[in-house]
């Protein structure tokens, strides 16, 4: 019925779906061949053109306009999740003093990771390169255009493709300041942010997600470690979190750390973040899909299942262990949730996002509670205890749990099933299990994240310092790093 209702559409409006046209090849497609291209478009696969030696033009010859607004309306929802929703949520922990500092470094942030994307960043991650590093082909987002680059979609338009990277590669290293938050200079967090994009995320976010990347279990047959990681387990929540722990000890403890009450000074701020936090998020992990297609609407369910699922736990168990279930309890849990899903959400059916909403609420909740003061290390808003701690059960579980039932990426599309030279998904895998191939991951990306943050940590502190003063610090850092005060005093 489907194909019928296609044909009757192209002979009755035979002008094309889409105004750009194919310069090469020159030959008119057939019948067949515009409803195969249809169909592809509907199917999010590729068109006839975009195979080699193509022997006829497409009259789809541009990308896909649902395709395009899609992931445009995604990278929307990513910046929202750092503008406003992780400066309100940090805001919101910190004390008023320090309020606007959380805000400053959001938007510094912001504004210097868009500049390294545009000169190198985007090049370096999404270009072809070796399998460590992409290589400068896209530098200054040279040829980054309308078109698509099929190595990582037939019917999204690079430019858009790039903008949406770009704000996974903004929240990432803002992610940090949660750890450092409230006594480290201003100058040293963008100094510190600049070279620790070259050293950590763009290289472990190639390795995942480039097309010829290390670690790109699903997509490069040659990958020597064939993990997954659908939104960003490893890339993201890993490589901050662990980093953060790094910076966090090289710091030092706040001053009246574990003798004064550092208590948040807004639960409504925190709460409003966390709300805003949670709806990025659909952008986040069912973007990252890449088109409105099944995948994405699996990964959309997996995460409301699995943050709503650890919001409850992890206020549960305040509620059991200290007879009252809090605010906090309850935004640390989603904020949890998103986190520990994020690598699985496209690869695990609606039990597995419930398990994964337990374990999120459960382990991360004893990392903030109990390890953090067993071993001393201040972390101030618990990054490492939700987003690294977080991030390496998601990635972990997302090897016990994925299932190709809900992502046929997984199963291998290669005709030759029994070359493993030529295999990729779980067909390549199958030998190795596919938890082992995580647990490479994990251990790769703590090492590259740990070493190199502590390199840059010790760069940074060795040229212009990275702590404040302390009478700064006891003041505030909104006044005098700012010239500003988050609230007037009458």
């Amino acid at each position: 019925m489907i194909r019928v209702s296609l044909l009757i559409a192209i002979i009755a409006f035979p002008s094309p779906l889409v105004a750009q046209k194919s310069t090469s090849p020159s030959a008119s497609p057939s019948l067949e061949q515009r409803v195969a291209d249809l169909e592809a478009y509907v199917n999010n696969s590729a068109r006839g053109a975009d195979e080699p030696n193509a022997p006829a033009a497409s009259n789809i010859a541009g990308p896909g306009p649902a395709h395009n607004a899609w992931m445009m309306t995604c990278a929307a929802l990513v910046l929202f999740m750092t503008l406003p929703g992780l400066a309100l949520f940090y805001g919101g922990l910190v004390r008023a003093k320090n309020v606007l500092s959380i805000l400053a470094q959001c938007l510094g942030i912001a504004g210097l990771v868009t500049i390294l994307w545009w000169a190198v960043g985007y090049s370096l991650v999404f270009s072809r390169g070796s399998p460590f590093f992409g290589g400068l082909k896209f530098a200054f987002l040279r040829g980054v255009d309308a078109q698509p680059n099929g190595d990582y979609s037939y019917w999204v338009s690079q430019n858009v493709f790039a903008m949406y990277q770009l704000m996974f590669a903004i929240i990432t290293p803002a992610l940090i300041i949660g750890a450092i938050a409230e006594r480290m200079k201003f100058a040293a967090v963008l100094v510190f942010v600049a070279g620790w994009m070259f050293a950590v995320y763009f290289p472990i976010a190639h390795m995942v997600w480039g097309i010829d990347g290390w670690m790109n279990g699903v997509w490069n047959p040659a990958a020597k470690i064939t993990a997954i990681d659908f939104a960003g387990g490893t890339v993201v929540h890993m490589s901050s979190g662990w980093s953060a722990l790094v910076l966090c000890i090289l710091l030092g403890h706040r001053i009246g750390f574990k003798k004064e009450v550092m208590a948040p000074h807004s639960m409504v701020l925190c709460m409003v973040g966390t709300g805003l936090l949670w709806v990025g998020w659909y952008g986040f992990n069912a973007g990252s899909a890449l088109a409105p297609d099944g995948i994405a609407a699996n990964a959309f369910m997996t995460t409301t299942l699995a943050t709503a699922v650890a919001s409850f736990t992890w206020a549960m168990l305040e509620y059991a262990l200290r007879g009252k279930p809090s605010v906090l309890g309850f935004c640390s849990g989603a904020v949890g949730g998103l986190v520990v899903i994020t690598p699985a959400c496209g690869y695990v059916d609606p039990t597995g996002a419930i398990i994964i909403g337990v374990a999120a609420g459960i382990v991360p909740f004893f990392a903030c509670t109990k390890l953090k003061w067993w071993l001393g290390y201040d972390d101030a808003l618990d990054t490492f205890g939700i987003h690294a701690v977080g991030g390496t059960l998601g990635a972990f579980l997302t090897g016990v749990l994925a299932t190709a039932s809900v992502n046929p990426n997984l199963v291998s599309s290669i005709a030759a099933p029994l070359n493993p030279a030529t295999q990729n998904g779980l067909a390549k895998i199958v030998v190795h299990p596919l938890w082992l191939a995580q647990l490479k991951a994990i251990a790769v990306t703590i090492v590259v994240a740990v070493v190199g943050s502590a390199i840059i940590g010790a760069i940074v502190r060795g040229l212009i310092g990275l702590r404040i003063a302390p009478e700064i610090e006891r003041q505030g850092l909104d006044i005098n790093q700012h010239g500003e005060e988050g609230y007037m005093t009458s």
